[in-house]
């Protein structure tokens, strides 16, 4: 039986767009960098569902991690290099943030408190869905590296269960959101697992 990071890796290498955003990404060379959110398992809940490998994909969340200069104007230069690596209409769907300055506007966004992170994998086990929490990277040699704190089985079975380790009121507005698209989708609102392990 084939397990589910290689099936994972399998369908991500089908999504054109995903392909051309990690490429461009290692390319840059920014610092710890992953791409993850909707990029990454919608095109899973598509391939599960019969849909276009790329339905519902409205851009692609970029993360890197700079805590040498965790000022705006450094993380907006990086915003315009990346944007100059791609052509339209990728160019405006690339959504960059260090992560290392997301503490230091995430509550007035928000409304919730958030500590600072100590990597970008980190920030996976901070997402309001546990379900969400999947990151990728495109290597040298063109191999896909994985990042899921929680593993994959709930992403493959479609379903959304709250992060067990940050509980968010946000957790509502992201199931309506997600079952206004994939109504296949289910709910756990009570996680009864430990979290797994990274990957």
């Amino acid at each position: 039986m084939i397990d589910l990071e290689t099936r994972l890796k399998a369908i991500l290498v089908e999504a054109p767009g995903l392909m051309r955003v990690l490429a461009g990404a290692r390319d840059l060379r920014l610092p710890d960098w992953l791409v993850f959110s909707g990029a990454v398992y919608q095109p899973v809940w598509n391939r599960l569902t019969g849909r276009p490998i790329e339905h519902g994909i409205r851009d692609y969340d970029l993360a890197y991690f700079d805590a040498a200069d965790t000022s705006y104007e450094a993380e907006d230069r990086v915003i315009r290099r990346v944007a100059a690596a791609f052509e339209p209409p990728l160019r405006d769907m690339v959504e960059v943030r260090n992560q290392a300055r997301v503490h230091l506007w995430f509550e007035d966004h928000f409304g919730e408190a958030y500590s600072p992170l100590a990597n970008t994998a980190e920030a996976l086990s901070r997402f309001t869905a546990a379900t969400f929490a999947v990151g990728v990277r495109l290597g040298a040699n063109d191999d896909l590296t994985i990042v899921a704190p929680f593993g994959l089985e709930d992403l493959f079975a479609m379903r959304l269960r709250p992060n067990p380790l940050r509980p968010s009121a946000g957790f509502a507005r992201t199931v309506q959101n997600a079952k206004s698209r994939w109504p296949e989708v289910t709910v756990e609102h009570q996680d009864r697992r430990s979290p797994g392990r990274a990957r």
